[in-house]
């Protein structure tokens, strides 16, 4: 018993919360420390409350749609804390199943912040106490960017804020064109916001496919999303009880609220990473190898603490590969190929492989499938709203390698679509898969001829 645990655990998000569960189910003695509260940012200030605003804000649509199919709906209206109350319910439920886990397998768990201390030191601050473990796992995610160097940044809040504001405000302005600005864009545009949002670049939701995200932007824009390109937050200023916000190209937004949505960054300063040694990269991330190894041999970092891929599933992934190889004698890297993804915007996006931008670089001739159609559920209800699927096929051996939707249950479909694309399905497989008719998703299998095609990595139509 050298060491006071088999494993300690700092973080008690989704991936630290994995590995610790799992390590103590198989009988080791495993600690865990968590500063805020077990589950991270994806159960807490996330992905699932951020959901649920997303269900909320939909239902003015679902309302307006309903008498196209007969129904006449009486006056509506929206409370805001009964929205949240609902949310805080729900999240403190979730968060009690991530503690009964822990002890359930039997993980000692701390309250607490919790540092590095040493290569098998781990201090925890709440009463300054030094722990000691075979291995350590830094697994403490990442925080909102809060852009120190913006003038009247502290009167701005955060995606970490906006899920306990009080009062709903008139209007909001949002930076960033994200995940998160873009899905919080919709949410308050949802609610009644007047919302406009602030890209520095030419266009939202940078990296995705290109068709893609023009499309989302008219959407958007149709939704009622004012959406500025092109510019960023020059200061932030008090007027009264609103806020004046002065754009790069000189134009002054008063709003109610200002949100920074511009990124996050990795929660390793001051975590000890300095005295012990542990390499960061340029943007303070923790350097790790294959396997979620640091370059000290007895601690090991997972999740967004990292600088891999910033997703729930991963982080979850990488603490299973971590105890494939640690604790089982079966070293397994994690796979960060093909991951699919979803932004839930309104209209909802779902993504999975290459984009047709990153396919012309990388693949010589391409056959490119696309179409744009009205979802059969705004026929009648006279939304004009268009659903978009997009198919990115190497035409050297015919494999799919990207497909793109945006519409209703865009991420459903992603996820489904993920597992043919994974295994290396070709267009002919697609083809020849019955279709499911009437649904969205039948497009998926019946694009037969190519919209057009990139030949030495030019468009030819």
């Amino acid at each position: 018993m050298k060491y006071d645990y088999d494993l300690f655990v700092i973080g008690g998000g989704s991936g630290g919360v994995r590995a610790g569960r799992l390590v103590a189910g198989l009988g080791k003695r495993v600690g865990i420390a968590e500063e805020y509260r077990y589950g991270g940012t994806c159960v807490i200030r996330g992905c699932v409350p951020k959901k649920l605003f997303v269900y909320a804000s939909s239902f003015a649509e679902h309302f307006e749609d309903a008498a196209g199919f007969g129904w006449t709906v009486g006056k509506t209206s929206f409370d805001w804390s009964t929205l949240i109350a609902n949310k805080d319910r729900e999240i403190a439920r979730l968060e009690g199943l991530y503690r009964k886990g822990l002890e359930n397998a039997r993980a000692e768990t701390f309250d607490t912040r919790a540092i590095v201390d040493g290569p098998h030191e781990v201090r925890l601050l709440a009463d300054n106490r030094v722990v000691t473990a075979e291995k350590i796992v830094v697994a403490v995610g990442g925080t909102p960017n809060r852009q120190p160097e913006l003038p009247g940044h502290e009167l701005c809040i955060t995606s970490d804020e906006i899920f306990n504001l009080t009062e709903l405000p008139d209007s909001m302005v949002i930076a960033g064109g994200g995940y998160v600005a873009v899905e919080f864009a919709g949410v308050m545009a949802g609610l009644g916001v007047e919302t406009t949002i602030v890209y520095r670049g030419p266009e939202i939701l940078r990296h995705f496919d290109m068709d893609l995200r023009q499309h989302l932007h008219q959407e958007m824009e149709k939704k009622g999303v004012r959406v500025i390109c092109n510019e960023v937050f020059e200061k932030v200023e008090k007027s009264g009880a609103s806020l004046n916000v002065t754009l790069s190209g000189g134009e002054v937004l008063t709003v109610d609220q200002v949100m920074l949505a511009i990124g996050r960054k990795p929660l390793t300063e001051n975590l000890g990473m300095s005295k012990v040694g542990i390499e960061l990269d340029w943007s303070g991330h923790i350097v790790v190898d294959e396997y979620s190894r640091t370059n000290i041999k007895s601690i090991w970092a997972l999740g967004d603490v990292t600088s891999r891929v910033p997703l729930t599933p991963v982080a979850i992934h990488e603490a299973m590969c971590f105890i494939e190889t640690e604790f089982k004698n079966n070293p397994t890297a994690p796979d960060h190929e093909i991951i699919a993804t979803a932004v839930f915007s309104q209209p909802e996006l779902g993504t999975v492989g290459m984009t047709e931008e990153e396919a012309t670089e990388k693949v010589e001739n391409l056959h490119i499938f696309k179409a744009v159609f009205r979802p059969m559920k705004h026929t009648l209800s006279g939304r004009d709203e268009k659903m978009m699927m997009k198919i990115i096929v190497d035409s050297a051996n015919n494999k799919v390698i990207g497909t793109h939707i945006l519409g209703p249950d865009a991420g459903e479909m992603a996820q489904i679509v993920a597992i043919p694309i994974k295994m290396g399905a070709s267009k002919e497989d697609f083809d020849r898969t019955m279709a499911i008719h009437p649904t969205a998703a039948e497009e998926l299998v019946t694009m037969y001829q190519p919209t057009y095609r990139v030949v030495d990595c030019k468009r030819v139509d």
